[in-house]
């Protein structure tokens, strides 16, 4: 129905410009497009839209993957000699919010406990904590006191898988042990309990805390009342959905679920996720790690439909971001500080053209064409759109963007004139992402 609406709207709209009357449609095409407002403290998830996250932990001592525990099926006693040596002397947690700034990035998901079990704050529920390594500090601290000083929204992620935990039900499901190890008792009703006390902790004792970002949820268990805790204890939270109940906003993986891609625009919140290495979350030596057109086409797919984007790092066993992902978040940064105006305070329409190789988000009077796929030529149309602009401009670098309304032979079984952009600079930006500004199209 939103696609016939919006079909309908545009038709109505070419012919009062073909008549040469005033357009009022703004009301309309923002009442069909666009994630609705929380009304709430929770607003600021919907406005950052692009944030850093980290994940760090024993498992970067070794460098191979951030699951290594149970993928490489390793006994937790000879896994928990990784504990001794967990020492990062150069974290930095200023360092990191540096760099989310220097990428354009508003917020930061922070991992204090991954499926190993081990905890990145001083918890008084279990002495697997980074207090009691050879660093004897406690690291979210750290980072809870750098962002609350730069006024820089800090989230948490808690897995709820636990290795480590004897009271957690292995069963061998998907990131779990294939099975409990000798001396473990396994018990839901306990280990839920320990769950219940750390995110007490995490969410009473660092300060306003953003969101929360549960993961892993495996034993099928639904309880709401752990989602009225953290929400009782942080007003303004946001929460996801891989909890123990709904959350606000859901959270697809790398390019896992289909409806990213296919979905031309996002009426609920959601935030998609993805790292920079393509085999790992951690850190991992000899890592693939993603191309920045790979990642700015992400960024835009999310941004540019009304989502947020979480992009992840994986910082060495000494605290310190790889060269490779820093690189790659700088050269985002510096792109996405020119085109940043087609995905903030603009709403998707997309379906004002038949072209999927393109999105298309709207400002006031101003149309944004974003070249999601790379281009296979020097020119596009964007049939059946067939209004002409006063300008249009490359982001990019500012140049101008040559465009005709006119019939191309494509199109001729049609009829259909469409606005033409042409001889774009598709050399030039072949690594990254192109954006044009089509200046007072609706006006």
């Amino acid at each position: 129905m939103k696609l016939i609406a919006v079909t309908i709207l545009f038709a109505l709209i070419t012919q009062c410009v073909n008549a040469g009357e005033l357009i009022s449609e703004k009301e309309l095409l923002d009442s069909i497009h666009g994630v609705k407002k929380f009304g709430d403290g929770r607003d600021w998830f919907l406005e950052k839209r692009f944030g850093l996250f980290v994940t760090w932990g024993l498992y970067s001592i070794e460098g191979w993957q951030e699951q290594q525990q149970q993928r490489l099926e390793i006994p937790r006693w000879e896994y928990g000699k990784l504990f001794s040596e967990f020492d990062p002397g150069n974290f930095d947690p200023d360092a990191w919010i540096d760099l989310a700034e220097k990428a354009g990035m508003e917020y930061i998901t922070f991992v204090a406990k991954h499926m190993d079990g081990f905890c990145m704050w001083d918890t008084e529920q279990t002495d697997f904590k980074v207090t009691n390594s050879p660093y004897g500090k406690d690291i979210l601290a750290q980072l809870a006191q750098a962002c609350h000083r730069r006024n820089f929204p800090l989230s948490i992620y808690y897995c709820l898988v636990d290795n480590h935990h004897i009271n957690y039900p292995a069963n061998g499901t998907g990131h779990g042990l294939k099975h409990p190890e000798q001396g473990d008792k396994p018990d839901l009703e306990k280990y839920l309990y320990y769950v219940r006390e750390q995110v007490r902790e995490l969410c009473a004792n660092y300060g306003q805390i953003h969101g929360f970002w549960w993961d892993v949820n495996q034993t099928g268990h639904i309880d709401t009342s752990f989602n009225a805790m953290i929400r009782e204890l942080q007003p303004g939270i946001v929460i996801n959905n891989r909890g123990f109940g709904d959350g606000d906003f859901s959270t697809p993986e790398r390019e896992w679920h289909q409806f990213i891609n296919n979905d031309l625009s996002f009426d609920k919140p959601v935030e998609a996720c993805n790292s920079v290495g393509k085999e790992s979350w951690g850190y991992r030596i000899g890592e693939d790690y993603h191309t920045s057109e790979y990642l700015m086409r992400g960024i835009s797919n999310m941004l540019a439909k009304g989502g947020n984007y979480l992009l992840n790092v994986g910082p060495d066993a000494n605290g310190v971001i790889p060269v490779q992902a820093v690189e790659r978040l700088e050269k985002i940064g510096r792109w996405l500080a020119t085109v940043k105006e087609a995905f903030y305070g603009a709403v998707p329409v997309n379906e004002l053209t038949d072209n999927r190789d393109i999105l298309l988000t709207r400002k006031e009077d101003d149309l944004f064409v974003i070249l999601l796929n790379r281009p296979v030529a020097n020119g596009i149309g964007l049939l059946p759109f067939a209004l002409k602009p006063q300008n249009a401009i490359l982001l990019n670098d500012g140049s101008q963007v040559q465009y005709e309304v006119e019939l191309l032979p494509s199109a001729h079984l049609s009829g259909l004139l469409q606005l033409h952009l042409k001889n774009l600079p598709v050399s030039k930006f072949c690594n990254e992402i192109m954006v044009i500004k089509l200046e007072k199209v609706f006006h």
